[in-house]
C-alpha cells in the first residue's frame, strides 16, 4: 500500500515487532447454493510468497519497481500464467512513472462476454527496506492462485475476467494509473467493476472491504459475512492503493485488505483477536515485513472471498447467476463529476453545510426554502436475469417544517412510474438506506429520476447518495 504522509491527514504509526493474530470465530459457512466457487488451496498461495521472498533475496532483499527483484517477480507471474492459457501483456509504464520502472504485468482468460469485464488487481512491487511479503506479496500471491484456479476449473464463462499486478504503487500508484489513462472511454467502459487486494494478511489485522455498501463490494461482503467476520469500511486505504485509478474515471470498485499503519481500536480487537492499540501490520514499509508477518488465517478467507466474488460476476453457474448489478447506476456516489447524470447536475458537488454518506460528494436536491423543484436522472438497462432487483440509496432528510404536514416532496420514478414518495414529514439526523423494488424492469431500458419539490417557505434538504442496483 503506497504510503500517505502526514500532511495529507495520515499518522504514520510506530512500527512494532511482528506478532501472530489469533483466528476469529469461524463462524457459518456459505449456504450450498453458494459453494460453486472452489477453496482455494492457500498453502499454494504461500508457495507463491516463498517464491517472491526468495526473488528479493536474490536482488538486495527487495522487490522495488525500479529493481532486478521487481522484474523477477514478473517473470515468475507470468510464466505460471502463460502455462495455464492465459493471454499475457507486459505493459511498460511510458509516462507517469518512475523512471526505470518495470512493466504492469495484464493477463486476461479469454472466455466470455469481452464487453463484460470484470477486473482482479494487486500491486506486484514493494519498497526498498525489505521484502514486501504483506504489502503486498499477500494480495499478488493470492491473485495468481485464484487465477490459476479458475484455468485449473475451467468452468463455462458468463462474462471476461482480467487480471493484473502493477508496477510502481508504491510511489504514487503510477502503474495502475497509467494502465486506466491508456484506455479509450470504450475500453473503460466495458470494465464493470475492478477489486484490489492490498496487505490481505495483516498479523494484528482486521477485515476491512473497499465500500462495503456498494453494489460492487455485495460478493465480498457476502462472504465474509458467511464467516461471522463483521468486515467493517476500509477508511484507512482510501485514495492509497489501485482501485483509486480506477475510481477516478467512475469504475466501480472494491476489494479486502487487512491493514496498514493503523492501529486497532478496542472494539475490534474484541470480535477479530489480535492486539488492541497495535498496528495492524507492524512490520509496514519494513524489514521484518518477511515471511513471518503472513496471517495464513486471514490470507486463507481473502483468498477464497476472491474465488467466491470471480464466480459471481462472471462464472455461468447455472444458477440465476446472470444478474450483475455492479455498474448498472454508473457514478452513483456522484465522486465522478456528474456524468452521466442529467438534470439539475449543479446540485451534485462537495458542497458545504452538508456532508457526504461516504466519499466527498453528493447530490443536494432542495433546501432552498422557496417554491421549486429539482431532479436528476440517468437512464439504465437492468440485467435480465435480475428476477429480484433494488435500487438501493442512502438519503438524509432535513427540514425546517415542524409536524406531520407533507409540505416538501421527494420522489424516484422508473420511467414515469412513480416508485416512492417521501417528505419533510420524513425527515431524521443523518443518512438511511433505503430501496424500491425494480424487479419488473429486468431486460428493460428505463430512466431513474429523483426528484425534490419545495413549496414557498421553509426548507427540506433531500440529501442523496450511495446510489446502486442490488440483486436479492
Amino acid at each position: 500500500m503506497k504510503r500517505r504522509f502526514a500532511v495529507a491527514g495520515f499518522s504514520l504509526a510506530v512500527v512494532l515487532g511482528c506478532g501472530t493474530l489469533p483466528a476469529a470465530a469461524a463462524g457459518s459457512v456459505p449456504a450450498a447454493d453458494t459453494l460453486a466457487a472452489p477453496d482455494v488451496d492457500v498453502n499454494k498461495v504461500k508457495a507463491h510468497l516463498n517464491e517472491f521472498s526468495a526473488i528479493a533475496g536474490r536482488n538486495g532483499g527487495n522487490r522495488r519497481a525500479t529493481g532486478q527483484g521487481y522484474r523477477d517477480s514478473v517473470t515468475y507471474v507470468k510464466g505460471r500464467l502463460q502455462a495455464a492459457g492465459y493471454t499475457v501483456t507486459e505493459q511498460p509504464c511510458t509516462s507517469g512513472c518512475t523512471s526505470g520502472a518495470g512493466p504492469n504485468l495484464i493477463a486476461e482468460w479469454p472466455h466470455g462476454d469481452a464487453a463484460n469485464v470484470t477486473m482482479f488487481g494487486a500491486h506486484l512491487d514493494g519498497v526498498s527496506a525489505g521484502p514486501g511479503m504483506n504489502d503486498n506479496g499477500s494480495g499478488s500471491a493470492a491473485l495468481l492462485e485464484n487465477a490459476l484456479t479458475l484455468a485449473q476449473q475451467n468452468p463455462a464463462m458468463r462474462n471476461r475476467v482480467r487480471f493484473a499486478w502493477w508496477t510502481d504503487e508504491e510511489q504514487g500508484l503510477n502503474g495502475s494509473d497509467f494502465y486506466v489513462r491508456s484506455l479509450s472511454s470504450t475500453e473503460r467502459a466495458r470494465i464493470k467493476a475492478y477489486y484490489n487486494f492490498d496487505m490481505v494478511a495483516s498479523v494484528n489485522g482486521g477485515y476491512f472491504i473497499n465500500h462495503i455498501t456498494s453494489s460492487a463490494a455485495a460478493p465480498m461482503k457476502a462472504y465474509w459475512d458467511s464467516l461471522g467476520l463483521q468486515p467493517e469500511e476500509n477508511t484507512e486505504g482510501a485514495g492509497r492503493s489501485d482501485d483509486y485509478s480506477f475510481e477516478q474515471y467512475g469504475i466501480p470498485t472494491s476489494g479486502y485488505a487487512m491493514g496498514a499503519s493503523a492501529r486497532k481500536t478496542s472494539a475490534q480487537a474484541a470480535k477479530w483477536g489480535g492486539t488492541a492499540s497495535r498496528a495492524y501490520d507492524p512490520c509496514y514499509h519494513s524489514s521484518c515485513d518477511t515471511l513471518t508477518n503472513i496471517n495464513t488465517t486471514g490470507l486463507d478467507r481473502a483468498s477464497d472471498g476472491i474465488a467466491y466474488t470471480l464466480w459471481q460476476r462472471a462464472v455461468d453457474t447455472g444458477t440465476g447467476g446472470s444478474c450483475d448489478p455492479a455498474g448498472v447506476v454508473a457514478n452513483g456516489g456522484f465522486e465522478s463529476g456528474t456524468s452521466p447524470w442529467t438534470g439539475t447536475t449543479g446540485a451534485i458537488g462537495a458542497h458545504s453545510g452538508r456532508s457526504a454518506h461516504s466519499g466527498s460528494r453528493f447530490a443536494w436536491l432542495a433546501g432552498n426554502g422557496s417554491a421549486g423543484t429539482e431532479s436528476i436522472s440517468q437512464t439504465v438497462t437492468v440485467p435480465p436475469g435480475c428476477s429480484q432487483a433494488s435500487l438501493t440509496y442512502w438519503l438524509h432528510i432535513d427540514t425546517d417544517e415542524s409536524g406531520s404536514t407533507a409540505y416538501d416532496r421527494f420522489t424516484v420514478k422508473a420511467g414515469s412510474t412513480t416508485l416512492v414518495t417521501l417528505s419533510n414529514a420524513n425527515a431524521g439526523s443523518g443518512y438511511v438506506q433505503r430501496s424500491v423494488d425494480l424487479s419488473a424492469y429486468a431486460g428493460q431500458t428505463v430512466a431513474l429520476t429523483f426528484t425534490a419539490s419545495e413549496d414557498y417557505s421553509l426548507q427540506t434538504s433531500f440529501v442523496l447518495d450511495d446510489v446502486t442496483l442490488q440483486s436479492g
